[in-house]
């Protein structure tokens, strides 16, 4: 398909109405559920999900379900995202995906309370004796969870977590490439389309702009927050250190709060940190705040008109930064 015929002139959905919800995002509102109906394609995502046990979905519940799955399977190894309010509050990756699962709630066990757990590998008995062993941190309780979703849960798992009355749990196969073709909104009288959030690790060069070039530790840490701060609302810093990460800043009005906000949600795990911006750095200004919480390294798309004067900051600071020349907001 050539460049010209990405967006056909028209689009003809097909909905089925998979269930009515309790309500949408407030009580008030009513709501429901519909899966798209494409010709020879399985359902995907949460269309194809399979409640295993706990209450009815909301409309809000669907939401974030989805942003945690999509951020959790954006990664090829195993990989856990934790999301509250459509952000990962905590996302890590390792081998051992109880490993993963506490570094992910380590990002930030208090906004973990109430949230939505995904898992891009099965669920298994000692994952899910990590789940229920967790408290909150400061009132002790056991860790409230919304939904757990995973492509399997093992027997032994689905016995420990069935013990949460309310829990939701889903079986969800595994994202391919976090979405379908196309990535639809509506607006008033209109519906906006667009082609999903994708590059390709190969298409990915982190060009070293400062006279420092990141330690091969930073460089991977670059790589995760890179990847990581794309599911992260705009304007979006995300913090992160040995896969996973350490603090967020999102859905602020300019860049230099959300640097506050990530420093200030990772606390004592910021220095030595790697910083991801999703969009370029007008001013120096967010460069000077990350140093002082001690990051040392940094990635952004780079191309504002003052990147001479953000750059000549790092390097004054002792910062590393890479430009890769991809914007990732997602508003």
């Amino acid at each position: 398909m050539g460049e010209d015929d990405t967006f056909p002139e028209e689009i003809t959905l097909t909905l089925r109405r998979l269930s009515e919800l309790r309500y949408g995002e407030n009580p008030h509102q009513q709501a429901a559920f519909y899966g798209q109906v494409t010709p020879g394609e399985a359902p995907a995502g949460l269309a194809a999900a399979e409640q295993l046990h706990g209450k009815q979905l909301s409309y809000v519940n669907i939401l974030d379900a989805d942003a945690a799955y999509a951020a959790a399977c954006d990664f090829d190894g195993p990989a856990v995202a934790i999301v509250k309010h459509a952000n990962p509050c905590g996302l890590a990756t390792h081998a051992d995906v109880v490993e993963a699962f506490g570094r992910a709630l380590a990002g930030d066990p208090v906004s973990a309370f109430g949230g939505i757990v995904a898992v891009n590998r099965p669920v298994t008995g000692d994952l899910a004796k990590a789940i229920r062993a967790s408290k909150h941190p400061t009132s002790g309780q056991r860790l409230f969870l919304e939904i757990i979703i995973a492509p399997d849960f093992d027997d032994d798992a689905l016995a420990l977590l069935q013990k949460s009355r309310d829990l939701r749990i889903l079986r969800t196969p595994v994202l391919s490439c976090a979405g379908g073709r196309f990535e639809l909104r509506q607006v008033v009288g209109g519906v906006l389309v667009q082609t999903p959030d994708r590059v390709a690790n190969d298409d990915l060069e982190l060009k070293v702009v400062t006279k420092r070039a990141p330690t091969d530790e930073e460089l991977a840490d670059l790589r995760f927050a890179e990847k990581a701060v794309k599911h992260v609302r705009s304007n979006a810093i995300v913090l992160a250190k040995d896969g996973a990460i350490t603090g967020m800043g999102a859905g602020q009005p300019n860049r230099v709060n959300s640097v506050f906000l990530a420093l200030r949600a990772a606390g004592e795990r910021g220095p030595g940190s790697a910083l991801a911006s999703d969009a370029l750095f007008p001013f120096p200004d967010s460069i000077e705040q990350a140093a002082e919480g001690g990051v040392r390294a940094i990635v952004q798309p780079g191309g504002s008109i003052r990147d001479d004067e953000v750059i000549a900051a790092c390097d004054r600071l002792g910062v590393a930064m890479v430009v890769t020349g991809f914007r990732h907001f997602r508003h």
